[in-house]
């Protein structure tokens, strides 16, 4: 009897721990669309008028900022929060790295979720910062020179500092369709850790410009399911099983990811909104999100799994739009 009452506890703050996305209640009147009320120079979005020439496999940073798989990187120290193991390294251009590794047994391991991720939002017009995957390194630390299991690597770059994070419910970008569209996309990939924690602003400083970034950065936790308890993570059985659309509902999209995280989207997103991230994804040529995931270190194989799941996602979030010119 014991036994289940803890059990009974312990599930009831997992739903309560979950049911904190209704914290952020954000809900948008279905006319707004790209009203936005960030100042000159703050951005979360920017259109992408070239996407079709993007380079999905080095990024919007380019190879000339990923790390050189072959150097020897210099332990600085482990990573202290979080969930995932990982260290701050520097390599031997004195660039210091973020280095996010998976378990022993790589089960779940967010380090290419975060790579693929990011490529495919900057791709879309969404900022990002320099971020790249190695499947293994070389480090040098106080045991001598070895052989690490690899990660994502990101890059602390000079011109980019972190500000700080920024919450769901409270930006500049509340009624925004981009902020929206954002939202869609993480659904669509069943992001399933949107914690305020996990969003940082940026101060961008380049070509004599400062501007100031809006960023869903620690974005490896997705490519799985949206269970409440110990939801999986880059797994493809479990995205392949997991519904996208519900259906429509008072003028708002049902998502089957309510139970996880229903409070950033209930009653929020319009099939407008569904349609517009769907649109900009589907813009990417097959050789584009293949680069994604081959810079995420998936195998043609694997990856050409989950770009046909996220396809039908896609075709899913259009036919609202095809829906709508049909209704009588």
């Amino acid at each position: 009897m014991n036994r289940a009452l803890v059990f009974l506890a312990a599930v009831v703050l997992v739903l309560n721990a979950a049911s904190c996305a209704k914290r952020t209640d954000l809900r948008t009147p279905p006319a707004a669309a790209q009203k936005s009320s960030a100042a000159a120079g703050v951005t979360l979005w920017e259109q992408p008028v070239d996407l079709s020439a993007r380079n999905l496999y080095d990024g919007p940073w380019g190879a000339r900022n990923a790390p050189d798989p072959k150097d020897v990187f210099t332990f600085v120290e482990r990573k202290h929060s979080g969930v995932n193991l990982g260290m701050t390294v520097v390599d031997s251009k004195g660039r210091e790295w973020s280095v996010k590794q998976g378990y022993p047994s790589g089960l779940d391991n967010e380090a290419p979720v975060e790579v693929v991720m990011s490529r495919l939002l900057s791709a879309i017009g969404y900022h990002q910062p320099p971020v790249y995957y190695l499947p293994s390194f070389t480090l040098k630390d106080d045991w001598g020179t070895h052989t690490e299991p690899g990660g994502r690597f990101r890059l602390k770059e000079e011109t980019l500092k972190e500000e700080g994070p920024w919450q769901w419910n409270d930006n500049p970008f509340e009624d925004s369709r981009p902020l929206r569209g954002l939202l869609v996309i993480l659904t669509m990939a069943n992001s399933n850790d949107l914690k305020d924690s996990n969003n940082s602003i940026y101060e961008s400083r380049a070509n004599g410009r400062t501007e100031r970034w809006y960023v869903v950065r620690d974005i490896g936790s997705a490519l799985g399911d949206n269970n409440l308890i110990a939801p999986r993570k880059n797994n493809y059985p479990a995205f392949e099983r997991e519904p996208f659309i519900l259906g429509e509902q008072n003028g708002y999209v049902q998502f089957a990811s309510y139970r996880l995280y229903g409070g950033l989207v209930r009653d929020r997103i319009t099939r407008e909104d569904v349609v517009w991230a769907s649109d900009l994804l589907s813009r990417l040529s097959e050789r584009q999100w293949q680069d994604a995931f081959r810079a995420g270190g998936y195998s043609p194989q694997v990856a050409t799994q989950f770009i046909r799941k996220f396809r039908e996602k896609i075709r899913q979030g259009q036919d609202l739009s095809r829906r709508a010119s049909a209704a009588p």
